[in-house]
C-alpha cells in the first residue's frame, strides 16, 4: 500500500493550531488577571508551541502549494481580500513582537515584558482569529471552484 502525504491538508491543520493558539492565549490572558502568573506562564508557552508548529506547518503548505483561491464574488470578494490584507500585516507585525515579548517575560524582566505584551497579546489574538476566519472563508464558505 502507497501512502502519500496530501500537502493540501496541511490547510486544515493551519487552522487547527491557530484555533489551539487563540485558546491558550485566551487562558494565559485569564490566569494572569487573576494573579495565577504560573498557570499564565503555562498557557503562554503552549500558545507558543501551537503558534511555532502553526509557522512550521504554514511555511511546508506555502512552499508546496502556493497562494490559495478565493471563490467568492462581488463585495465579499473585496471584503475578504481587505481582511486578509490587514491579517497578513498583523502576522507580519507579530514575529519578531512575540519572540522579544516571550524572552522579557523569560528573563524576568517583567516592566519590560507586561508594557510590550499590552501590543502584542491582542496583535496575536486577532492574527490567530482572522487566520481562522481566512480559513473558513476560503475553504468553507467561498471556495474556489476553478473555473
Amino acid at each position: 500500500m502507497d501512502a502519500q502525504f496530501d500537502v493540501q491538508s496541511l490547510v486544515h491543520t493551519n487552522a487547527l493550531l491557530n484555533g489551539i493558539s487563540v485558546i491558550f492565549l485566551g487562558l494565559g490572558f485569564y490566569f494572569i488577571k487573576r494573579g495565577e502568573w504560573k498557570k499564565h506562564r503555562a498557557m503562554m508557552i503552549c500558545a507558543l508551541v501551537a503558534s511555532g508548529l502553526f509557522l512550521i506547518s504554514y511555511v511546508i503548505y506555502k512552499l508546496n502549494s502556493g497562494f490559495a483561491q478565493f471563490g467568492g464574488e462581488g463585495f465579499i470578494r473585496t471584503f475578504y481580500f481587505t481582511f486578509l490584507f490587514v491579517h497578513v500585516l498583523g502576522a507580519i507585525a507579530i514575529v519578531p513582537l512575540v519572540p522579544i515579548t516571550a524572552f522579557r517575560a523569560l528573563s524576568q524582566r517583567f516592566d519590560q515584558h507586561k508594557k510590550i505584551a499590552r501590543i502584542t497579546w491582542p496583535l496575536w489574538m486577532y492574527v490567530g482569529i482572522s487566520g481562522v476566519m481566512v480559513y473558513v472563508m476560503a475553504v468553507h464558505l467561498y471556495p474556489y471552484s476553478g473555473g
